[in-house]
């Protein structure tokens, strides 16, 4: 059990305790956050009330992309293999009501979601969400009859990952692609490119798809840092073109490792994301407040509706002169004087200093608690990572990243691999003037710098060969140098050790 104490002395308060993170963020929101929202109507115009499964539920990836970019396919590649509506799936068809999630269309009525429960390991640990597929051409003419762009909108705000899918054989982005990734703005560290389908283009041709899709992006999201893009054909059928199989090798791990990571890192992404909605509700508020004290009692209130409608943007600079509130910390502005057309804003609620002393002591003292509480919890599951699927055995066997390739090869042979090139390097290390059958580091130097590779990785190199730590080398552990040169040379990372089927074989232990 772990507790802290509350910072307001004034009114005496009891200690705080909490058994987990997830019940301390709902405490916390229900007490301080949620009647800061209610006063100032935050659910009308960003978003619904967060419930108790917002803070209690597992990990999800949310996958978005346009039709036949592979979502389902990557799904069940995930899952190895399995249809993710087949016959060992449990289909549930739940009626959702829009007071929740599709509250944010501003419809009313009800919407069918159609969830799979399936008997699979990956899935204990996260949960998998499926859209539709984005339009694009002709087809973005046809009226879904509810906001598309809006429904992700709600449901990146309580995901932990974001998927972007794109088809390298056919890269497009089209408009309403566009406005779904301006959708997700704020929720950029949350988002992952995938460049599917790269099996079906030539390496040339990949590498100018990737240019134009980096560019697209740049156009679109608005960070400072290169969203990450992940290369690769994300399914389970064989390689049409299998020339970059080491990159798409290298890329899965990659997009693996930071999936695998999600439940580890689940209450520190729901305690960023109630940090980021706290001081969205604090501006709101500030907004709110303004504008009803500028609105008159009795006479002239829709013509002053329509002058502090259209002066909602110097409004916006005042509040954050007066308040150091970062500009990023804004809603949208077009959308926010969209939706005050439809708004009396003479029954807007005055500025409530105690509601935002609240809010304010949540963000500078409790969050500090929790965050304790969320380090804590990582040490005690230190192992809580996707299991299953394809995330079990990706490293096993011979056909993990890497297996048998650069300092690998050879791993399996009897023979030492560096033997098969090693005449070629006795020619040149009996013309470095060897002295009792070994060379100095200096002859040694002039000889491994024509590779022209930088001294920090000669220096490594070395260090990895001289097996008898000597200073010198012999005809063995120069030819290793040379095998581990041309490792380097063909792109390969060397290893932090020397493996053992690298090292030469007059100097290996026997086994007693």
């Amino acid at each position: 059990m772990f507790s802290w104490l509350g910072t307001d002395d004034r009114r005496k308060k009891e200690p705080e305790v909490f058994q987990t993170v997830s019940d301390g963020l709902k405490k916390l929101y229900k007490t301080k956050l949620l009647p800061l929202e209610e006063s100032y109507k935050f659910h009308e115009f960003h978003s619904p009330a967060l419930e108790d499964a917002d803070f209690d539920n597992k990990p999800m990836v949310l996958l978005v992309g346009q039709y036949s970019t592979g979502k389902t396919s990557f799904i069940r590649g995930q899952q190895k293999g399995r249809d993710s509506h087949g016959e060992q799936s449990k289909l549930l068809c739940m009626n959702i009501s829009l007071s929740s999630a599709n509250k944010c269309c501003n419809k009313e009525g009800e919407n069918m979601f159609v969830c799979a429960q399936l008997p699979n390991p990956v899935l204990e640990s996260i949960s998998v969400i499926d859209t539709p597929g984005i339009l694009s051409g002709e087809k973005q003419r046809i009226s879904r009859g509810y906001d598309f762009a809006a429904v992700l909108e709600w449901f990146a705000e309580r995901v932990d990952r974001i998927i972007l899918l794109f088809d390298a054989h056919k890269l497009d982005i089209s408009d309403e692609f566009s406005e779904v990734i301006k959708a997700l703005k704020n929720h950029e560290d949350k988002i992952r490119v995938v460049l599917n389908k790269a099996d079906q283009i030539e390496t040339q041709q990949l590498m100018r798809v990737y240019g134009a899709l980096m560019w697209s992006l740049g156009k679109i999201v608005n960070t400072p840092e290169v969203v990450r893009v992940y290369i690769g054909s994300f399914w389970s059928h064989p390689l049409l073109i299998p020339d970059n199989r080491k990159l798409f090798e290298a890329e899965e791990q990659d997009l693996f490792k930071d999936i695998q990571s999600l439940p580890r890192n689940a209450a520190l992404r729901k305690l960023n994301d109630l940090i980021k909605r706290a001081r969205l509700a604090k501006v709101h508020a500030y907004i709110i407040s303004s504008l009803k004290k500028e609105m008159p009692s009795v006479f002239g209130k829709e013509n002053k509706k329509k002058e502090l409608i259209g002066t909602l943007g110097d409004i916006y600079k005042r509040i954050e002169r007066e308040h150091q509130i970062s500009p990023g910390d804004f809603p949208n502005l077009k959308k926010m004087q969209d939706q005050l057309q439809a708004q009396d804003l003479t029954k807007f609620q005055p500025l409530k200093p105690k509601l935002l002393e609240a809010v304010d002591d949540m963000l500078a003292n409790d969050i500090a608690g929790l965050m304790v509480l969320v380090r804590q919890e990582e040490t005690q599951r230190p192992n809580a990572v996707v299991k299953g699927g394809a995330f079990d055995g990706t490293l096993d066997g011979p056909f993990g990243h890497g297996y048998g390739e650069g300092a690998g090869e050879g791993i399996d042979e009897a023979e030492w691999v560096v033997a098969r090139d090693k005449p070629a390097y006795d020619e040149i290390f009996y013309t470095l003037s060897p002295v009792n059958g070994k060379v100095t580091g200096a002859n040694a130097k002039k000889e491994m710098v024509k590779s022209k590779l930088p001294n920090t990785v000669l220096g490594k190199i070395w260090k990895l060969a001289d097996i008898d730590k000597d200073g010198m080398l012999d005809d063995e552990e120069f030819a290793l140098a040379n095998h581990l040169i041309k490792v380097k040379l063909e792109g390969h990372e060397l290893p932090s050790e020397l493996p053992a089927h690298l090292v030469p074989p007059s100097k290996r232990k026997i086994p007693e």
